[in-house]
């Protein structure tokens, strides 16, 4: 029980923040497409025929899709916590790359704002914008092979995976220290709701990943960089 506990504290609070933060996102998302899809089938059952409407469900799902290569087809097991302790426990990555694998994913989702971040989509985004990042901020890390054990995924899918992930970034890679730090003043924000949560639902967040969590790039909050310094030291690997 010991070890267990000690196991528990060696996580960063910068991946217990970002995991809740996407957890909450998810799940509000999960709601919303509820939602939608019980008013698209209403819909149907009054303006279609049955055979129109089968027609419909087929064109619908088709191009659900086709909305994105990251969209699995059911839900994994394990959860958004789960699975990002389980990244950060073997595949050794610093702290720091999860504040900019949260900057890749916002980037990312930015230029494709038809994708909402869900259940369905939110583990694969989460290990390709973590492998974008550890390759980008830390000088040693594994590869691609390595990272799709982690994931749960094959090396072909992991592959396919950074590479669409990349050109949704338009291979913006880049992160200044200004840009770190208002993105870390974000998940400042974030701990602070954790810590001290509301009396009921923050009913303004969006369908949208970040549109009320994620600050624009050049927005900065200055005091964010010394509080996110004890981010960057680096973490042992425990395979």
């Amino acid at each position: 029980m010991a070890a267990g506990g000690e196991d528990q504290e060696a996580v960063p609070r910068v991946v217990s923040i970002l995991s809740a933060l996407l957890e909450r996102v998810a799940e509000r998302n999960d709601v919303v497409a509820a939602v939608e899809r019980r008013i698209r089938e209403e819909e149907d059952e009054h303006d279609v025929d049955d055979d129109q409407e089968e027609d419909v469900k087929k064109t619908t799902t088709t191009k659900k899709k086709a909305v994105s290569a990251f969209q699995g087809l059911t839900k994994p097991a394990i959860s958004v916590g789960g699975y990002l302790e389980r990244i950060f426990r073997f595949a050794g990555c610093s702290p720091s790359c999860y504040v900019v694998a949260y900057i890749y994913l916002d980037r990312f989702l930015r230029r494709r704002p038809a994708l909402a971040v869900d259940s369905f989509n939110v583990h694969r985004l989460l290990i390709t914008s973590v492998l974008t990042a550890v390759k980008f901020v830390d000088d040693i890390c594994y590869n691609n092979a390595y990272f799709a054990r982690v994931g749960g995924i094959s090396l072909m899918e992991m592959n396919y995976l950074e590479v669409d992930f990349l050109f949704g970034v338009a291979f913006d890679l880049n992160v200044t220290p200004a840009t770190f730090a208002s993105y870390c003043s974000v998940l400042q924000t974030e701990m602070a709701y954790l810590e001290h949560p509301p009396p009921s639902p923050i009913d303004a967040v969006s369908p949208r990943l970040m549109q009320h969590y994620l600050p624009e790039q050049d927005q900065v909050d200055a005091t964010a960089a010394t509080s996110c310094h004890r981010h960057k030291q680096q973490l042992q690997l425990t395979v």
